[in-house]
């Protein structure tokens, strides 16, 4: 660390913090040059063995649909405009042999809106993120350096959607409802299914489909979700990605205790696992089906901090 412009005191001052945020920091269990997290617990036999829960023949979309008038964590947007170049006043092109005509789109977007995969240089803690990596490392205005979604393998596994409104005996659950690792365990009991290495976790609270249409502003002003308790069981059973049918995963307003979207630091920072947000979980439950195979391949825009997705569940 070199200091420029400031008194030696404060210089000190801050190459100490410096250490003692690396003392914190514990280096990924792939290896000190990793940044790709779980996406390393993607395997030949993981995905023949998902391959095998597609019984039907179907598959579903878990992306909802967005425009300009979703809301997004603030100041979160998206614009998109559709222009026909060389085409103005009716004129057709005639460069191809044939009178052509044809539409092209610009879009100006933030890429965390609507259903979305958070990477892992997304959330950090104490100036780090993932793997150790420090912010004035990785953080430029013309993309990450490091930990960009675009280093992301497709991200295929065994999928397995917890139904957390049914287990609570609501339609959908209301926003700062909170659940964690008991919760968790007795919806697995009750649904008659498993948590596995590498899995992906997805849960759902009916919270998407209940409050975006009717009351948009609400959807976004809260949401329920997994508490911290949540995050670090999940985390301890090695899992791939924790997604649900909400903006943000975690609770809004947070669990009492739980620091506001602490859950990505334990999963992104701490552990390497994936956030899948906005997921469009009800369809796939309503099919009567909660476990497949999930299917992700993102665009892959170097130095994304997140990207916009449309996973599919098949089965």
């Amino acid at each position: 660390m070199t200091c420029y412009n400031i008194t030696g005191a404060i210089c000190a001052l801050a190459m100490t913090a410096g250490a003692a945020f690396a003392e914190d920091c514990v280096p990924s269990k792939w290896g000190a040059g990793d940044e790709i997290g779980s996406a390393n617990l993607v395997s030949p036999e993981s995905t023949l063995a998902a391959a095998g829960l597609i019984k039907q023949g179907k598959s579903m979309p878990l992306g909802i649909v967005i425009d300009s008038n979703t809301p997004a964590f603030p100041p979160r947007s998206l614009s998109l405009q559709v222009v026909q170049p060389g085409q103005a006043g009716g004129n057709q092109l005639t460069q191809f042999g044939y009178p052509a005509i044809y539409n092209d789109d610009l879009l100006q977007t933030w890429v965390g809106i609507g259903s979305q995969i958070d990477g892992l240089g997304h959330l950090g803690e104490k100036g780090l993120y993932y793997n150790c990596l420090s912010d004035t490392e990785i953080s430029q205005i013309t993309g990450l350096t490091k930990l960009g979604v675009h280093n992301v393998p497709p991200l295929v596994g065994r999928a397995v959607i917890l139904d957390m409104a049914k287990h609570a005996g609501k339609d959908f659950l209301a926003a700062g409802d909170h659940f964690g690792e008991a919760e968790i365990k007795a919806a697995v009991e009750a649904q008659g299914v498993t948590i596995g290495e590498g899995d992906i976790v997805l849960f759902h609270t009916g919270w998407t489909e209940n409050m975006l249409d009717s009351d948009p502003t609400a959807w976004v002003s809260g949401e329920p979700g997994l508490n911290v308790t949540g995050s670090r069981y999940l985390a301890s059973l090695n899992v791939m990605a924790v997604g649900a049918d909400t903006w943000g995963v975690e609770p809004v307003p947070p669990a009492p205790g739980d620091g506001a979207f602490y859950g990505h630091v334990i999963l992104l920072q701490q552990h390497g696992i994936y956030i899948l947000e906005t997921m469009n979980t009800g369809p796939v439950l309503q099919d009567g089906v909660n476990e497949f195979m999930f299917v992700l391949g993102q665009a892959r825009i170097r130095g994304t901090v997140q990207m916009i997705i449309n996973p599919v569940a098949l089965y």
